[in-house]
């Protein structure tokens, strides 16, 4: 199927389909033509400018990969911030050193209080200590997460950025290039061409002698030429009255 795209890189070619009925039918010989599988206008769900084009009419590319980016230099700035904001470790590690110093000094000022050698003004602003240590430590520990979910949004914003294919095909048009901006208008089209659609115009004489499942051999056109296995996997249910056909893909 590839060979055929290679030849045409438009997304028609003239073919004759010999579509295979149960047994007791005859085999019709049915005029169609091959379409990709799929095409999708690529572009950016955000504004921007682009940066780089990878990729270009007639490269084959694979769904996932990049084939463009936008300009993102302040978006990896603020990323690489919100990563060093979301390692750092210090602030916890002082905050649970002083949590234990707290609760040191607490457990001695306890014992020393049951000897009625300090006031319970002192035993109590030693607990007071211990409290606020604790909720500090909590605190440094919900920042450090905070750190975490800003450098995780980040990410997403820099990705938004990056420009992917949807599908496994061929680029068939290339629309922008770097340095123009982008905003609702897509920078590709790109086709699936694996596996190919074959649309058919039945005659109606055929109506209900084809069903889904069947198969059916592709015969295209010179200079592709071959010969080529497909299987039915929709029938129109509703005629064309004007032209007495109906529509049957496979």
């Amino acid at each position: 199927m590839r060979d055929i795209w290679v030849l045409f890189s438009q997304a028609i070619l003239l073919l004759l389909v010999v579509v295979l009925p149960p047994v007791e039918a005859q085999s019709a010989e049915l005029d169609g033509l091959i379409e990709p599988y799929m095409v999708a206008n690529v572009g950016s769900g955000v504004r921007g400018i682009i940066e780089t084009v990878d990729v270009d009419r007639g490269d084959f590319v694979k769904k996932g990969q990049v084939v463009a980016t936008l300009q993102s230099g302040v978006e990896k700035a603020t990323r690489e911030l919100a990563r060093i904001r979301a390692e750092m470790e210090t602030t916890i590690e002082s905050k649970e050193a002083q949590l234990a110093f707290s609760e040191r000094k607490k457990k001695r000022y306890e014992e020393l209080y049951k000897k009625e050698t300090i006031p319970f003004g002192e035993m109590d602003e030693a607990e007071t200590s211990r409290m606020m240590a604790e909720l500090e430590l909590q605190e440094a520990r919900d920042n450090k997460r905070l750190a975490e979910l800003e450098l995780q949004r980040t990410t997403e914003v820099l990705e938004r950025l990056t420009i992917r294919s949807p599908i496994t095909g061929v680029v068939v048009e290339r629309f922008l290039s770097p340095g123009e901006f982008v905003e609702e208008q897509p920078i590709f089209k790109i086709a699936q061409i694996d596996p190919l659609n074959v649309e058919a115009i039945v005659p109606v004489e055929l109506f209900g002698s084809i069903r889904a499942g069947m198969q059916a051999m592709v015969r295209p056109e010179a200079p592709v030429g071959g010969e080529y296995t497909a299987k039915v996997k929709i029938v129109d249910q509703v005629i064309d009255a004007a032209s007495g056909t109906f529509g049957v893909r496979l």
